[in-house]
């Protein structure tokens, strides 16, 4: 785009806050949030630096968001960020986001908190959305409607369950709500009026979800007042304990949109405290983080953060080098800040190296009740000392992962990389794992299994489990929900060159373009499309895949063997044998033929097995 298409655009744009997207034949290269979204698109009509003017000539197509308040841009624009991965932001590796509140558009809409709405409720088919206040998804008010993101998850989960203790709200899949003949137990603890049974009217639900939808538009009254009216009933019933409960959830509504607003901390009130230190290296940076507890460090970690390309040439004099590395530091901890805390608890305090450049981050710290500052002496700047050279060790220190793509010709280091992996007994009871490392640690809530079909096929197992994956990543899969992890930068195989053959051919057919190796267990060999690697026993980069490899390996054998000891056998037919005896037999014997071997001394010998149970079970199988 040129300038004036970017300011003929931009004329188009509501002067409303919100987050702006430039695209690139629909990728995402560069997201941006504004408390003026016609002001501040027309500004890259003459852009200030080169690294802009390229991310502006490359974009054919500029999209927006509408969002309520500032705040509610600037999380938004952290959740973008991480679900695109724009190459012009900068951007942390991790995969953590911001938590929304969708209302489905279903006959009977359900409530749900989500990080990855419904694709139609991001539709753009007037030009943009609205992330809260009206939840616009387009022209008209059908649909799937979403409100957020909002910073803290448990003050929404209180709110959401309030609203479906009052309002009845479904909150079940589609699967458990179809061709129900009763009522679920959502419905007799409260949380629901059963329109899958017809116990409330269509039109008197509908009502009910609009309702709701006042809520999130900022009437809290809504839910607020019917809280109060039963607070006062318990406490005049003398039923406290459920007062109080009902309190507390009273104060988490009424301060959801801001009604009841959090003091600054005092340096004395200040038990939580994060220290951030930033180490800058070409176009990657390592923030480094130590967290205190009531004056004692009681964790440390760093964390890769990637800087977009061609960042502002300081120009050759050594004051503005300087300034061009402060700036590029206060962008970094700007960023950082924003995305590292979309599912974790802010601390009381934060103590930056570097002064972060965004006063608009500066300000939701401040509306959050986070001190923050960049300490000049005593014991605050002797920490966030030792937080810098945490960084610097980072981003200095010979990296496995770096030997790793250089090893392998990958065009980025493998920062994170996925396991695949399946195991079964002879073909009977299949599953698959796919584990994550991030950083050569492994992010066991990134961890994900699969049941696949009875076969004795490894390679036709390893296809459906890397084409499940991969389907769900690229969006092929209709069927399955959407995989809203980072794409990884390579995958894994646990095996040779047959299972790599087999997920090489899955991630065609899906059209997800991922590289892919695989690791062989009685060599060691690794196995690439272009051939096999022998490394040395102790070459760092191949602990990389060995711990990786190994760690899928016992994720799917700890499976299996739970998906073993629960199908129904003939065991499940034997008089005095339950659910746990069973299993223990199982365990012992390995199969229902092993049991059916075993002698009556042998079965007596399993916990729970007494002589009469052991003769029944020799004489029914």
């Amino acid at each position: 785009m040129d300038g004036d298409a970017v300011r003929e655009r931009a004329g188009e744009l509501p002067r409303e806050p919100g987050v702006y997207q430039f695209e690139d034949g629909g990728t995402v290269v560069y997201v941006g949030k504004a408390v003026d979204l016609r002001d501040r698109v027309r500004s890259y009509g003459e852009p200030r630096s080169r690294r802009i003017r390229r991310m502006v000539d490359r974009a054919d197509r500029i999209d927006y968001s509408i969002t309520d308040t500032e705040t509610q841009a600037l999380l938004l624009e952290a959740n973008l960020i991480k679900r695109s991965q724009p190459r012009y932001n900068v951007r942390l590796k991790d995969d953590k986001s911001y938590p929304l509140v969708q209302l489905t558009g279903h006959e009977f809409p359900r409530i749900e908190i989500t990080r990855d709405p419904d694709p139609a409720a991001r539709a753009r088919s007037d030009g943009g959305t609205r992330t809260r206040g009206g939840s616009r998804t387009g022209p008209t008010t059908s649909g799937p409607r979403v409100f957020g993101p909002f910073t803290n998850k448990t003050r929404v989960e209180t709110v959401v369950k309030a609203l479906r203790e009052t309002y009845g709200v479904r909150g079940c899949s589609d699967h458990k709500f179809a061709d129900r003949e009763r009522p679920c137990l959502d419905y007799d603890i409260g949380l629901c009026t059963a329109p899958c049974t017809g116990e409330i009217d269509g039109e008197s639900y509908v009502a009910d979800v609009e309702s709701v939808v006042r809520f999130f538009e900022g009437e809290t009254g809504v839910l607020a007042d019917p809280l109060r009216r039963e607070m006062e009933r318990a406490a005049a019933d003398r039923s406290f304990e459920r007062a109080a409960n009902l309190r507390d959830r009273l104060d988490a509504v009424e301060g959801f949109h801001g009604g009841a607003g959090e003091a600054v901390a005092s340096e004395a009130d200040e038990r939580s405290v994060d220290v951030l230190g930033v180490a800058l290296e070409g176009e990657s940076a390592t923030v480094a983080r130590l967290h205190s507890e009531s004056g004692q460090l009681v964790e440390r970690d760093r964390h890769a953060v990637t800087i977009p390309e061609g960042e502002p040439d300081p120009g050759g004099d050594g004051r503005a080098e300087a300034r061009a590395t402060d700036t590029r530091a206060g962008a970094v901890l700007s960023a950082f800040v924003t995305q590292f805390y979309a599912e974790r608890d802010l601390p009381d305090a934060l103590l930056f190296s570097d002064r972060p450049d965004d006063g608009e981050v500066l300000d939701w710290l401040d509306r959050e009740g986070v001190a923050a500052r960049v300490p000049g002496a005593g014991r605050e700047a002797t920490l966030v000392d030792l937080a810098l050279k945490n960084a610097r060790r980072g981003a200095s220190q010979p990296d496995a992962l770096a030997a790793l793509r250089d090893a392998l010709d990958l065009d980025a280091v493998p920062r994170r990389i996925e396991g695949f992996d399946v195991s079964h007994a002879q073909g009977r009871a299949a599953v698959g794992s796919d584990v994550t490392f991030a950083d050569g640690s492994p992010e066991k809530a990134n961890y994900r299994r699969k049941k696949l079909d009875d076969r004795n096929d490894d390679y036709a197992n390893m296809y459906d489990l890397v084409r499940w994956r991969a389907g769900r990543a690229a969006g092929a899969d209709v069927g399955d929900a959407r995989d809203d992890r980072p794409d990884p930068d390579l995958l894994l195989i646990d095996g040779g060159g047959g299972q790599l053959g087999a997920a090489r051919d899955a991630l065609a057919d899906a059209g997800w373009d991922v590289p892919a190796v695989a690791l062989a267990k009685d060599e060691e060999v690794v196995v690439t499309p272009d051939g096999t690697f022998d490394w040395p026993d102790d070459a760092d980069h191949l602990h990389v895949l060995q711990r990786v490899r190994d760690e899928a390996h016992r994720f799917a054998v700890r499976y299996h063997q739970t998906v073993r000891d629960d199908v129904s056998t003939e065991l499940d037919n034997v008089p005095g044998v339950g659910p746990e005896t069973r299993k223990r037999l199982l365990r012992r014997f390995g199969s229902v033929d092993g049991v059916r071997s075993a002698s009556v001394a042998e079965l007596q010998a399993v916990e729970g097995v007494g002589e009469k149970t052991a003769e029944t079970i020799e004489t029914r199988l």
